[in-house]
């Protein structure tokens, strides 16, 4: 072991030192416990744990536990913890890969034996390279991660229908009568988005529109970033008749943006949204999204974490539906010269 050469004392020295056993002096054991520090040392406490018979402890990070759609994600998760009779320790990372690494590492210094990792991957991968070196480092020692919506971890995964719910509402749209769409979208380094806007594109592009005509303005996945968002895209373009948000807070900061500057929706700006929260069936008008199963990708993801390891990670792929609501409507007839007054 590192630590017991560092400090020059023999593994099992080190290893009371390290658990506070009995037979090392107070001294003795805090200069073990320095060069385990010195050398980046992370405590094996999971398979301590499971070695002593102790209640597992699941560890669940997302992005932002303020989000709707991680709110319903870690509601899956934990009904299945309580079910089990498991405990959760759930933290946030801010679609911060750094904080992201240092959240495993925490997890890892505490009684977990399984961790569940909920959002988007990044679409440059090598962003993921010390996270990926890290769930292998913790997979290696007895540890289970399962991971929801990434690509690029070669881990467990439950994968949702991001493509073709963004063709289903897209089509949508398009068989309403709209050809001046355009999109608010998450931060362009993540893969849900990139993933979203592909099929926009796609079901763009077969029914013989240029994506290039289409415009994508990108913000912060929040209902603040969704109305600023909103905002610079209907100054830019206020031609369009609909609007597309690739999450529903998002569409939410839309709605509020253009009820409060005076548009109808749907009568001249139709706004669809994705994931279908709790709250888009409340606000006013209804929000029209793609429903995804939230709760059950989190109880999915924490299966795979209590299953045996496979040979080869394992991919759960989601369905979706599509909600249709009061926000969207057929595109409103208006002439040109109409346009451009707005």
């Amino acid at each position: 072991m590192d630590v017991a050469r560092a400090a020059g004392v023999s593994l099992a020295t080190a290893s009371r030192a390290m658990t506070g056993s009995s037979g090392v002096s107070s001294t003795l054991a805090a200069h073990v416990q320095a060069v385990a520090a010195q050398v980046g040392y992370i405590p094996n406490s999971h398979a301590r744990a499971l070695a002593g018979g102790q209640a597992s402890m699941i560890g669940l990070i997302v992005h932002d536990v303020g989000d709707p759609y991680f709110a319903e994600i870690a509601r899956g998760v934990l009904r299945e913890t309580e079910s089990r009779g498991y405990m959760a320790m759930i933290s946030q990372t801010e679609r911060d890969p750094r904080a992201e690494l240092a959240r495993i590492r925490t997890l890892r210094s505490h009684r977990v034996t399984s961790i569940v990792l909920a959002g988007s991957g990044y679409v440059e991968a090598d962003t993921e390279v010390d996270t990926a070196a890290e769930l292998a480092s913790f997979s290696s020692a007895g540890g289970r991660v399962a991971v929801i919506g990434r690509h690029h971890l070669p881990v467990d995964a439950v994968l949702p229908d991001n493509r073709n719910g963004a063709e289903t509402i897209m089509r949508h749209l398009l068989g309403l009568g709209h050809r001046d769409i355009g999109v608010v979208g998450g931060p362009a380094n993540l893969t849900t988005v990139e993933d979203r806007l592909t099929g926009l594109r796609s079901a763009a592009e077969a029914h013989g529109l240029s994506w290039e005509a289409i415009p994508v303005v990108h913000g912060d996945f929040t209902r603040e970033g969704g109305a600023s968002s909103t905002a610079r895209l209907m100054r830019r373009h206020p031609e369009l008749t609909a609007v597309i948000a690739l999450n529903d807070p998002m569409a939410v900061g839309a709605l509020s943006w253009l009820l409060h500057d005076g548009r109808l929706v749907p009568g001249e700006v139709s706004v669809a949204g994705f994931d279908d929260i709790p709250v888009a069936a409340d606000v006013y008008p209804g929000l029209t999204t793609i429903r995804l199963p939230m709760i059950g990708m989190g109880r999915q993801a924490l299966e795979l974490v209590l299953k045996p390891p496979a040979a080869r990670p394992r991919r759960r792929r989601t369905d979706h539906e599509l909600v249709v609501r009061a926000s969207t409507g057929p595109v409103p007839a208006r002439s040109g010269a109409a346009r451009l007054t707005r």
